[in-house]
């Protein structure tokens, strides 16, 4: 592939080299002002939430979030944004342009961010660290969502019960046992998912794609949180410590479960018969006990069961 592939056309040679960082700039004025970052001087400050800024123009487009204005609206569809490059990216979708491409795996974008975050999965840069623990990102966005494990805060709330969440993906998973359904299904197998990254995490797993390596091993895994969860095997960590009984778990999920032993607690509901599940997988099985379904067929009579298990007992039958 042409090495200049992942520079889009048109593309403006930047000169301007921050002797800090080596962040490259196309005019010398932004570069000044990326230089204000190294030397903590952000003057700009919003009067709303404190936020800081290195310009007064970057201030003005933080500030329409406050004021709720989309002054730049697209004229193929009406949509509407705070600023002129949110707007041009947005054009990209109807135009079909993605001049931003991947030297690595030849995967493109219409949008620079995106594409600077993909590149990280290649280069395993993380560089958003927590200042509590060390641990490195690779977005801010998780990082932010990291810290409220150290703060406690959970802004995220549902409005039909009230329970609290640090994200908003945790938020729309959770408001699906309220609808009663998973509106994302998988168009490879029987499996459907509250959400569409969730959808898109597990389509990778049909396509084989594994694109985060553990430095460790090498074993592979399909989302970075699988990853990280993988490495405290090596480093021996178990973070989440049951306070009923002392045992510790490197993987929070199994932690949440297991401290559904000491509450009772069992959050699966069927919406068609009310029987309730203090796991998920429970629920789905027992999903297929009112739809008839049965996804685990034998390869060599062609007699199909509801559960994976179910599949294996009978699979000795031919084996002896």
């Amino acid at each position: 592939m042409d090495p200049g592939a992942n520079v889009p056309a048109r593309a403006t040679v930047k000169q301007h080299v921050c002797n800090e960082c080596g962040k490259c700039f196309t005019h010398n004025s932004e570069l000044q002002l990326h230089k204000r970052l190294h030397r903590g001087k952000v003057p700009f400050v919003c009067s709303i939430c404190g936020k800081f800024f290195s310009s007064n123009s970057f201030l003005m487009v933080h500030l329409r979030l406050h004021a709720g204005e989309k002054p730049f609206g697209c004229t193929e569809c009406g949509k509407s944004f705070k600023s002129n490059s949110h707007l041009v990216t947005h054009l990209r979708i109807h135009r079909g342009e993605k001049p931003f491409v991947c030297t690595e795996c030849g995967k493109s974008f219409n949008d620079k961010s995106n594409f600077g975050r993909h590149k990280r999965i290649h280069t395993g840069e993380k560089p958003y660290t927590c200042n509590q623990c060390g641990r490195g990102f690779n977005r801010k966005a998780n990082l932010l969502i990291h810290e409220r494990t150290h703060t406690g805060e959970k802004p995220y709330c549902c409005v039909e019960c009230g329970k609290r969440y640090t994200s908003k993906a945790e938020l729309v998973r959770h408001r699906v046992f309220h609808s009663g359904g998973k509106q994302f299904p998988c168009p490879e197998c029987p499996e459907k998912f509250a959400d569409k990254s969730s959808l898109v995490i597990h389509q990778m797993a049909h396509r084989g794609e594994r694109p985060y390596a553990c430095a460790e091993c090498g074993k592979c895994f399909a989302n970075n949180s699988q990853l990280v969860t993988h490495e405290r095997i090596h480093k021996g960590e178990k973070p989440f410590e049951c306070q009923e009984c002392g045992r510790s778990f490197n993987d929070k999920s199994n932690f949440i479960r297991h401290k559904r032993i000491h509450t009772g607690e069992k959050p699966y509901a069927c919406f068609q018969c009310g029987k309730v599940f203090n796991r998920k997988a429970n629920l789905l099985l027992h999903h297929r006990t009112h739809t008839g379904e049965k996804p685990f067929c034998c390869l060599q009579c062609g007699k199909c069961f509801s559960s994976n298990s179910g599949l294996v007992v009978h699979q000795r039958l031919h084996t002896g």
